[in-house]
């Protein structure tokens, strides 16, 4: 399963996750793969994609990174062409 992963810095100050991910990586449990991320202009959020098919294994995560000075939202994703596949036999009905 795919999740966005809505990291929000506090006081939009992303150096302390940087200097964290520089020295001692991303902290991933095995079995949770980091896709890629974004990051908003204002350092305010920044979006993961992050995937695994045990849920446990991102509440693992986010507790490595309790007392970093940021808040997580976890959303499950489809990735747009499965979605297309799902939608499409119900494009001509009526």
């Amino acid at each position: 399963m795919l999740f966005m992963v809505i990291e929000t810095f506090k006081d939009n100050d992303m150096l302390p996750i940087y200097r964290k991910v520089r020295d001692g990586g991303r902290a991933l449990p095995d079995g949770l793969t980091y896709i890629d991320s974004w990051v908003e202009p204002n350092f305010g959020r920044c979006f993961q994609l992050m995937e695994t098919d045990d849920l446990r294994l991102i509440q693992e995560w986010v507790l490595a990174w309790r007392g970093s000075g940021t808040t997580f939202e976890i959303v499950p994703v489809v990735a747009s062409k499965e979605t297309r596949d799902v939608v499409a036999p119900y494009l001509d009905k009526a």
